[in-house]
């Protein structure tokens, strides 16, 4: 995949948890919630279709911020090795109202016992990109990171 510097960010990590472990926590609900987003925010009322144009829901209680929901489509997947969303439709292809304006990549390879890790977030131009760095990008999607592969090992 190339990049555009310009609109796109990446994080890349090496979890130690194989990638079928870490398709699960993207994957299952259940495991999803526990995971998702930084702690202290909450993750909840999860819903995945698992299907190219299936729905990708969830709430999240962020503290001193209240409840956000997402609805998503699911526009691509590879089993175990590939998921590919976007907030700029729903399920079924329906077209979204209100939306942060993004796709997202997130590529699991197997890399000895673990995982090469590589989600990407593609917005549609450079001032979307800047918004989403500054709210933390990096940081936010690195602990969700960590978070998944702690949780991926006890599977």
């Amino acid at each position: 995949m190339q990049l555009n510097p310009d609109t796109d960010l990446e994080l890349i990590r090496h979890p130690k948890a194989p990638p079928a472990k870490v398709w699960r926590c993207w994957t299952e609900p259940a495991l999803l919630e526990q995971w998702f987003a930084p702690k202290p925010v909450v993750t909840r009322d999860v819903s995945i279709d698992l299907r190219r144009g299936g729905s990708f829901i969830y709430t999240m209680d962020v503290p001193d911020h209240g409840s956000m929901s997402g609805h998503g489509c699911i526009l691509d997947l590879e089993h175990e090795r590939r998921l590919v969303t976007t907030d700029l439709l729903q399920g079924d292809w329906r077209p979204a109202g209100e939306s942060f304006g993004f796709t997202s990549y997130v590529f699991m390879e197997p890399e000895g016992t673990g995982t090469l890790y590589r989600a990407v977030a593609l917005h549609p131009n450079a001032e979307k990109r800047v918004a989403h760095e500054q709210m933390g990008f990096h940081d936010g999607w690195g602990t969700a990171a960590a978070q998944l592969d702690a949780l991926a090992l006890t599977l």
